[in-house]
């Protein structure tokens, strides 16, 4: 036998890489929203519970989130905020960054093991318009999961209209929305729970060490809007 006809071990075959787009099914997903008497986040409420999502508004007064939860009628519950941090699969935080801090340090119980979706943007105004500031952490992604260590945080729907999420003559919210996290199931999930609103589609854009320049881009989005009399978004081309 020559050495050319000694056996050889066989070459292992290549493992085909995943489909990015092959998403999870999330529609049994119960989704909390903190802050969801505000207009952002009554905003993707009404857009995630007309798309079949059951939802629970939180809000620091029981009563007002229950009246805001009957406004926007079925699939739609309101609670407290610790209530809501309770009882749902998935939390989406939308409160306004200056309580953003006090609120999740609050809630670190309640939401340990939990997606908890950060879509805060640390803004300032002044008579030049509105500008990104930067807090120690580094974004307010960064400080939700050092403030919360036990809960698997991502960070999206940040470049979003509320006026547009808003209008019920608006049937389609076409944008995209940029999904930041650590762990790829956990990003896959909140990327599937973006494309359950119709026009919307969850694009992965690296781990939450990248949130701050995609919040900070809220900045210039206000500008653009103010000039253009607009209610602009984002589309990420060529994926």
């Amino acid at each position: 036998m020559t050495p050319t006809d000694s056996a050889q071990p066989a070459t292992p075959a290549k493992t085909p890489a995943r489909d990015p787009w092959d998403l999870p099914d999330v529609s049994g997903l119960v989704v909390g929203v903190l802050g969801g008497t505000g207009p952002q986040g009554k905003g993707l409420a009404r857009r995630l519970a007309a798309a079949g999502q059951k939802v629970i508004l939180g809000s620091r007064d029981a009563g007002r989130a229950e009246a805001a939860a009957g406004e926007l009628g079925d699939g739609v519950e309101g609670a407290g905020n610790a209530e809501a941090a309770r009882r749902c699969d998935l939390v989406i935080v939308a409160v306004p960054w200056e309580g953003h801090a006090a609120l999740l340090a609050s809630l670190r119980e309640e939401l340990a093991g939990k997606i908890v979706v950060d879509c805060v943007n640390p803004l300032g105004f002044d008579g030049k318009g509105a500008y990104a500031i930067r807090p120690v952490e580094g974004s307010a992604a960064e400080q939700a999961a050092a403030l919360l260590p036990d809960s698997r945080v991502t960070a999206a729907f940040h470049h979003l209209s509320a006026v547009l999420l808003q209008d019920d003559t608006v049937e389609r919210v076409d944008t995209d929305v940029m999904v930041l996290g650590e762990e790829r199931a956990d990003t896959e999930i909140v990327q599937a729970l973006a494309g359950r609103i119709p026009g919307m589609r969850g694009v992965y854009a690296g781990r939450l060490r990248n949130a701050h320049q995609v919040e900070s881009l809220v900045a210039n989005l206000i500008s653009v809007n103010r000039r253009y009399r607009a209610h602009a978004g984002l589309r990420v081309t060529d994926v």
